[in-house]
Parts: C-alpha cells; sequence; structure tokens
C-alpha cells in the first residue's frame, strides 16, 4: 500500500454513563483511611475521565469477539493480514514486519463534560471528589447473610454524568474510508451493548453515545445495523482464509 496520509477523519460524541462506571486509578497516592478502589481522574483537578485506552480496548475485544480475529493464547489479534480490520484499525498486536501502514484509529481521553463537573460539584464539597461510593459483599450460599471479610467499599462515577468523546481516523490513499468507519460504528455500538471499565456484569459501565458525528455526518447508533456492516468484514476474512488453505 502507499503510505500517502491523505486526511483525519473525526468522530466525536457525548458519552453518558446510564450506570454508575467505574474506571480504575492508581492507590499509590491514597491517605490512611482513603477509599481502597478509586476511580482515575486528573492529577491537577481531581475531576474524573476515562481514558483513551480503556475506550479504545473495549471496541477492539469487542470487534476482535465478532469477526472471531482472537490471537494465540486469547491476546490480541497480531496476525497482520491485509483482510483483517481489527489489525488495520487497531494494530496487529506484537508484529513488527507487516505491510498495514500504521494504526488507524486515534482515541482521546474523554473528560466530563463541564455541565457535568457542574452538577457533581455537591460531591466534591462533601469530600468524594465526584462520585459515589458503592460498598459490596459477598453473600454466605449456607446461611444468606453477609459473608465475613469480604466487605469492599468502590468509587463509581454516578448515572448520568457525561463525558467528551474524541476519536480521529487517519485516512490513507489506499484506504477504503467507508469500510474502516463503519467498522469503527460497530465498536461503538457494541460498547453501549456492553460495558465499559470494571464491574460491568455487577450493574456497572453501562453506557450511551448521543450526538454522534462521524466525518462530519449525524449518526443514530439506535438504527445503525451492526449485523449489515460487519458483513463484508467476515466474507473478506472467510475468503482470505479460503486462499491460505489452497496455497
Amino acid at each position: 500500500m502507499r503510505l500517502k496520509l491523505v486526511r483525519h477523519a473525526p468522530i466525536t460524541g457525548t458519552l453518558v454513563l446510564k450506570s454508575g462506571t467505574r474506571v480504575g486509578g492508581s492507590k499509590e497516592d491514597l491517605e490512611i483511611g482513603g477509599m481502597d478502589n478509586p476511580v482515575i481522574r486528573h492529577p491537577l483537578t481531581g475531576v474524573p475521565y476515562i481514558p483513551g485506552s480503556s475506550i479504545k480496548g473495549k471496541m477492539r475485544s469487542l470487534l476482535e469477539y465478532k469477526t472471531g480475529q482472537i490471537g494465540r493464547d486469547g491476546e490480541p489479534c497480531g496476525c497482520g493480514q491485509e483482510p483483517c480490520l481489527v489489525c488495520i484499525v487497531f494494530g496487529p498486536h506484537k508484529t513488527v514486519k507487516h505491510n498495514l501502514g500504521p494504526t488507524r484509529i486515534i482515541v482521546r481521553d474523554s473528560m466530563m463534560t463541564k455541565k457535568s463537573e457542574s452538577e457533581l460539584e455537591a460531591l466534591r464539597k462533601e469530600g468524594t471528589l465526584y462520585v459515589e461510593v458503592k460498598a459490596e459483599n459477598w453473600i454466605d450460599r449456607r446461611t444468606g447473610v453477609a459473608g465475613g471479610g469480604g466487605l469492599r467499599s468502590q468509587e463509581r462515577v454516578p448515572e448520568g454524568t457525561a463525558f467528551d468523546l474524541h476519536l480521529s481516523v487517519r485516512v490513507f490513499e489506499d484506504d477504503k474510508p467507508e469500510g474502516i468507519l463503519d467498522f469503527i460504528k460497530c465498536g461503538l455500538k457494541m460498547i453501549t451493548q456492553d460495558t465499559l471499565g470494571s464491574s460491568g456484569t455487577r450493574g456497572y459501565g453501562w453506557v450511551e453515545i448521543k450526538d454522534l458525528r462521524v466525518d462530519g455526518k449525524e449518526i443514530d447508533l439506535d438504527t445503525f445495523d451492526i449485523e449489515e456492516a460487519i458483513k463484508p468484514v467476515l466474507a473478506n476474512l472467510a475468503g482470505a482464509a479460503k486462499e491460505r488453505r489452497r496455497q
């Protein structure tokens, strides 16, 4: 392929939490009596944010499952083959020699909107720094009461909090941008169908994406058809696999 960068296609939107969400931070600087499981925060303002790496990693893993492109021993896909949009968009894992060019997708950190920051100011004044604290425990199956030693407290960013979503997609001369952008739309919609952050199977991390614009066009993820968009991706992968078996 020709590595001539034609342009960057912007993707913007608002990521809104439909349930309390936790993306973990560091415990190294906690004071005595501090929270065991803090969320990640901006080091200067203390405002929680969602790292681009969390969004990108979740999109990649969901799309790998959707296309069946799981690497050896459960690692991210590193096949480095041209039909594999996972490797084209996100980069081939641990594969240095390939002809795919640079990773196409750039995912920025999602910062809390000024409106949500203002709405959560009351929590900051109470000393919880824009979050809620959720206590959890396990239940002894024999007695039906809380088990000993299992109590834990976790910070969560509350339901309704909004974050600015910003992605940029590198478009090279020989790329097929419509297919790449549709693949990314699939990943974004699948996040809304799955979870973001930790403890998703316990009610955390349900999100929605509003006001999505992809390369200048308004996109309604509710009506976007993942199955239709993924068909050509699966067909290309199947065709490439068949060709390799012939060789």
